[in-house]
């Protein structure tokens, strides 16, 4: 019975612990500051189980077919290589400040199966920046990304951009890919036309005889005074 006791007081001190230490304010939050070796590893070995677990049951379709492969490129182009970079490309801007830093996919690809892969890109992982893809994007949609991902081992920057040139057009975010380079395009073209307003406008002399010499006369006071209120009808 004392050691009952003994353990539940050990419990709710250590919860007691915990709590303050949460609004105690201590812990840097700041994506700058890097996790401890061993929170790095908690974590991590934590989340290889959990997706290992959760992808024991998916089936895996034939991902051999080229078709599919050159599907699944552009959209790693447009949903993963932000992030985690691609063969020759580093990250952008918002991959270079994540924290933990997004994986290098090839290593990835190369540690983990299909099924994995298709967990982690359809559910993302929670604290890490990686979103749930499967929100937007059917299952249908996510295997050809898983296609194209099994080939990133051996895949150096020109095997990726003759990829990306054979695909074009094809894949989930083919159009959006289009589209957002016509809208660049567009966007220039209307800095160009700003650029030649502004400088019309700043050539434009005003003519200051065109303006009236008298200001418009005010309208005539209204005069309460002449009307009757009749209050019953209020």
């Amino acid at each position: 019975m004392k050691t009952l006791i003994t353990l539940v007081v050990v419990v709710i001190v250590g919860l007691m612990g915990a709590i303050g230490f949460a609004y105690s304010g201590l812990y840097d939050v700041s994506a700058n500051s890097q996790h401890s070796a061993f929170v790095k590893w908690f974590l991590a070995t934590t989340s290889r189980a959990s997706v290992a677990r959760r992808a024991n049951d998916i089936e895996i379709p034939s991902l051999k077919d080229e078709a599919l492969t050159l599907v699944g490129v552009n959209d790693f182009a447009a949903m993963c290589a932000g992030c985690h970079g691609a063969p020759g490309q580093q990250p952008e801007s918002v991959g270079q400040g994540l924290n933990p830093r997004a994986p290098d996919l090839a290593e990835s690809a190369a540690r983990m199966s299909p099924a994995e892969l298709f967990w982690v890109i359809k559910n993302g992982i929670k604290m890490t920046g990686m979103p749930a893809w499967g929100a937007t994007h059917d299952d249908d949609s996510i295997w050809p990304v898983v296609a194209f991902m099994t080939n990133l081992p051996g895949l150096d920057e020109s095997g990726y951009q003759l990829l990306l040139a054979d695909a074009e057009g094809s894949g989930h975010h083919a159009n959006d890919m289009a589209n957002g380079e016509h809208s660049h395009a567009q966007s220039d073209e209307f800095s160009s036309d700003a650029e030649h307003n502004q400088g019309d406008s700043d050539d434009h002399e005003h003519d200051e005889s065109m303006q009236p010499d008298t200001a418009p006369e005010a309208p005539a006071e209204h005069d309460h005074s002449t009307h009757e209120h009749n209050t019953s009808e209020h």
